[in-house]
């Protein structure tokens, strides 16, 4: 059966984060599944676990613990969460999609190494589940909803995602700029970009201390190539790309042959 074939009402939906269980984004997002299905599950980890990227725990013992029917939480990564919920929590009835978000901050450009939202996309990829990480851009000084575009297009754009085809080794990956739903937001389909030049690094020192330092602010370049996540951000519109979780720079694979075969 194709996607195309698929019932939204009779969809099962995980739904999973970075930010926490009780993280506003992953409340924006499970009523966004539940407009649509209402067979939703949610597995995330009990605490904020932001730029642990698809990392999992393997030196400590992980804890599931159940706040109400179809919601669990983990002491452990986005991955983790995922990879309990498929062996473990839903073995016997795996979901049909899987939800990641919604993620306070964009997660555009190389920055989608360290997000554990894209993280947690990409473990459920890997089981052959469809996968979309969802993001929000927020800007703290300006008198605009964080919440408001993706609120108000989030249902839309999925529904059209989940009546899509893509790869299974594909993994979407969408973004919602921060401003007001009023003006018109239209969506981009693009290819991630490339704008970090380097981090800022923050060091603090008590007298008679060892120094200590902080991982600051990225610095950003003011190039913003078209046809970019980045770009579409900075337009006020929507982010969609597809990301390959296969990272085989399939090009190289004969020059490298040549080379260590001579």
């Amino acid at each position: 059966m194709s996607n195309t074939d698929l019932d939204l009402k009779n969809l099962r939906i995980l739904v999973c984060n970075d930010d926490g269980l009780n993280a506003i984004g992953l409340k924006e997002l499970e009523k966004i599944a539940r407009s649509l299905t209402d067979d939703v599950w949610i597995v995330a980890p009990e605490s904020d676990q932001s730029g642990t990227g698809h990392s999992l725990t393997i030196r400590s013992p992980l804890i599931v613990k159940t706040s109400n029917t179809r919601r669990f939480s983990v002491n452990g990564t986005p991955t983790d969460c995922i990879i309990l919920a498929m062996n473990k929590i839903m073995k016997d009835h795996r979901p049909d999609f899987v939800l990641s978000g919604i993620n306070r901050g964009v997660n555009l450009g190389e920055d989608i190494t360290y997000s554990g939202t894209i993280g947690a996309a990409m473990e459920s990829t890997l089981f052959g589940v469809p996968s979309i990480a969802l993001s929000q851009e927020y800007n703290d000084e300006e008198d605009i909803d964080d919440w408001e575009v993706s609120r108000k297009y989030g249902a839309k754009i999925l529904k059209k995602l989940l009546l899509s085809n893509w790869p299974k080794d594909i993994l979407i990956n969408v973004n919602f700029p921060c401003v007001s739903s009023k003006q018109d937001v239209g969506v981009e389909i693009t290819r991630e970009g490339r704008q970090k030049i380097g981090d800022e690094v923050i060091e603090h020192c008590e007298p008679n201390q060892i120094p200590s330092f902080w991982i600051g602010k990225q610095k950003k370049s003011s190039s913003l190539t078209e046809g970019t996540d980045f770009a579409a951000i900075k337009n006020g519109n929507i982010s969609i790309t597809p990301i390959s979780i296969n990272l085989t720079h399939t090009p190289s694979i004969k020059k490298l042959k040549k080379i260590f075969t001579e």
